[in-house]
């Protein structure tokens, strides 16, 4: 009897791969396409049209009934009325702020030395010039709210580039895509993955400033209240202030009407610190989700619902 061939696995192994691959090029092939339809509506069109389909879709897909759960549980004073409308504005956010980021760099209207006169309103910008200047490593953490692209543009228009972690999602084709685009407009991109923490690490070292979206769900994080339910939270904020004793701050992007945008920066957040006078990691996380809290309450129809954060 004839033994089975070795090859056979590699074989299929190449096979899948190239499947892979092909379908990695058609997605990117179709988004391409999608961005050059979006970009020929207009802003303000776009941002429409993509606010209602993404409401449209919104009423058959498993992540609003998620986000019904996570809004009752947050908000049990509110009825079920006002939760719904809530869940409405957070699809037409999610709409909106695709569309936007096809118009990102037209978006982003600001002059530093003419503020006021475009579509971005900011807030601390002294705080802006303040971390320009300091010739020290500072973090700023931010979260999902309203278009959160918008941070990282400002803060390079007004000369401080900042390193932001970002997820870089599986396909590869468009992952290059976004990383070129992004980093014309706002400086130094590192992806989340396991060698993140070493260029991170390097960038601080140089005096530079990290930008973290910390709203996500961390398996190995500390468990802090976040509306009145334990999740496990990213504790990256904290170690690091904690590893360099540098200035913490907040940031978001809060949408307005009209088509315009507040971006806020605030001081420096007084982080908590133990017995030896360092930065308590768990304190320190369970105060930045505290902040991110905050901003969720002021407008909740601006923020992810649509994640299963409580895990």
């Amino acid at each position: 009897m004839a033994l089975p061939s070795k090859k056979k696995k590699p074989v299929k192994l190449m096979r899948r791969i190239t499947r892979s691959r092909a379908a990695h090029a058609t997605i990117a092939f179709v988004v391409r396409g999608l961005t050059v339809g979006v970009r020929s509506l207009g802003e303000q069109r776009a941002g429409r049209v993509a606010g209602s389909v993404a409401r449209f879709i919104g009423r058959f897909v498993p992540e609003s009934k998620l986000a019904r759960r996570n809004l009752a549980a947050a908000f049990p004073e509110k009825s079920e009325a006002e939760r719904e409308k809530i869940l409405q504005g957070v699809w037409s956010n999610l709409g909106c702020t695709v569309a936007e980021y096809v118009f990102l760099d037209k978006l982003v209207d600001i002059d530093p030395e003419r503020l006021g006169e475009g579509r971005i309103d900011v807030v601390g910008v002294d705080q802006f010039l303040a971390m320009r200047d300091d010739g020290k490593p500072g973090i700023i953490f931010s979260a999902h709210l309203a278009n959160w692209e918008i941070l990282a543009v400002v803060a390079a228009r007004f000369g401080l580039p900042v390193v932001s972690l970002f997820r870089a999602p599986s396909n590869n084709i468009i992952g290059e895509d976004l990383l070129q685009q992004r980093e014309q407009m706002m400086g130094k991109l590192v992806a989340s993955n396991r060698g993140a923490t070493f260029e991170v690490g390097a960038a601080l070292d140089r005096g530079e400033h990290l930008g973290i979206l910390t709203d996500q769900h961390h398996r190995r994080g500390p468990q802090v209240p976040f509306f009145g339910r334990p999740i496990y939270a990213n504790p990256l904020v904290a170690r690091l202030a904690r590893q360099y004793d540098c200035p913490v701050h907040g940031a978001r992007t809060i949408r307005l009407p009209d088509g315009r945008f507040r971006v806020e920066l605030t001081p420096p957040v007084e982080m908590p610190r133990d017995e030896e006078g360092l930065i308590d990691v768990d304190a320190g996380t369970a105060k930045v989700m505290s902040v991110v809290e905050g901003w969720v309450r002021e407008h909740p129809e601006q923020w992810l619902w649509l994640h299963n954060r409580w895990r």
